[in-house]
């Protein structure tokens, strides 16, 4: 956002009702099924969820919907709104999520959420961990398979597969969980046949496994309740990961497993431990506004970073079991006042910002 627009906008925001965008991709299938069906749209928001982020947000402003599609840039620039929230995943490619805002920095429209950059990032899934490891924060070990070669080997057994750029648990089936090298190569096919892109291989980590919802930006991030996964819900034949399976089909709004526990209990120090590595990774991402952390413990209880999703779902309805909503609510945060608070927040982050000069950043670097 230009610098000499942050003034009138502050002032605006603190005056008017403002006009926000709510830019979105609207699924067009259902991802509940019986496992076979095609999961492209995982990611994609329903209806019911677009109708409640509109009607959280319009209690205080207008909302302009606007569907990230191929007409969201004109209508983008014919709408100017003051602000966007942002829920569009994109589709397509391993920098979709960054396309909308991309394109509203073009336009010079604020919005929430984390920049283009590190949107492409945190959707990598093996730029993530280089930047963890730069960071010394810790995450499993790792290795990316762009194509099978005639020998495919690993260290150590079992291990995780998965699509390098993708979300919702999308490719992650029951059974990318490999105990052994004949397993591992068919795991590792079928991601790159399937998704077209290539496969990471990841260390198993066998503890406990956890996920963080974090508000706010910088030191003042704040972690919310957090939530764990309930292994021992799934069908007895299940691995103890979340997987597809576990996420949308097995678990459904009629017949909802108790996976979740929110307020995760946890002793202290290892609540410390969690909450430590969710704002350092949150930090080292460079991510905004919030954010969704998966954590997962080693043998030792020490906590692994597994992905950030900084567009995290937020489900409205509690019997879809979306972990966001629920973090709010152990929090005494009711739906809308979630979202309107993310949007506080994007607000604050925007009004209080400062880009240097030219000649600062110039003077600096001599």
């Amino acid at each position: 956002m230009r610098q000499d627009i942050l003034p009138h906008f502050f002032r605006f925001t603190q005056e008017h009702t403002m006009r926000v965008g709510l830019t979105y991709n609207l699924k067009k299938t259902s991802t509940r099924c019986d496992g076979s069906c095609d999961d492209r749209e995982a990611e994609w928001d329903d209806q019911e969820t677009i109708n409640a982020l509109i009607a959280a947000l319009a209690a205080k402003h207008t909302v302009i919907p606007i569907e990230a599609d191929e007409n969201a840039f004109a209508r983008l620039k014919e709408a100017r709104p003051d602000i966007v929230f942002n829920m569009a995943e994109g589709q397509g490619g391993p920098n979709r999520e960054a396309y909308i805002p991309a394109i509203l920095e073009m336009l010079s429209i604020p919005y929430t959420g984390s920049d283009p950059t590190t949107l492409g990032i945190c959707l990598d899934k093996g730029r993530t961990k280089e930047l963890l490891q730069h960071h010394r924060i810790a995450t499993p070990g790792f290795r990316i398979v762009e194509n099978v070669p005639a020998s495919l080997t690993w260290d150590q057994f079992p291990a995780m597969v998965k699509p390098l750029w993708e979300g919702s648990s999308k490719g992650i089936r029951d059974s990318s969980l490999v105990a052994n090298a004949a397993e591992l190569r068919a795991e590792t096919e079928r991601v790159i046949t399937t998704y077209r892109q290539p496969a990471i291989i990841e260390q198993f980590v066998p503890g406990r496994e956890f996920t963080a919802a974090l508000i706010g930006n910088g030191a003042d991030a704040r972690v919310l309740p957090l939530v764990e996964i309930q292994f021992d819900s799934l069908p007895a034949h299940a691995h103890k990961i979340y997987s597809y399976e576990a996420k949308w089909v097995w678990d459904v709004p009629d017949k909802p497993l108790q996976i979740f526990e929110c307020p995760a209990r946890v002793p202290a120090a290892l609540e410390q431990a969690i909450t430590h590595a969710a704002r350092a990774a949150f930090c080292a991402l460079r991510c905004r506004d919030w954010c969704r952390i998966d954590i997962r413990l080693d043998e030792t209880g020490r906590p692994h970073i597994l992905e950030l999703n900084p567009l995290p779902g937020i489900l409205p309805n509690p019997e879809d079991n979306s972990c966001f909503p629920k973090a709010a609510r152990a929090a005494g945060i009711d739906y809308a006042t979630l979202v309107n608070t993310i949007l506080d927040i994007a607000i604050q982050r925007i009004s209080s910002a400062h880009y240097p000069s030219a000649h600062q950043i110039t003077s600096s670097a001599r």
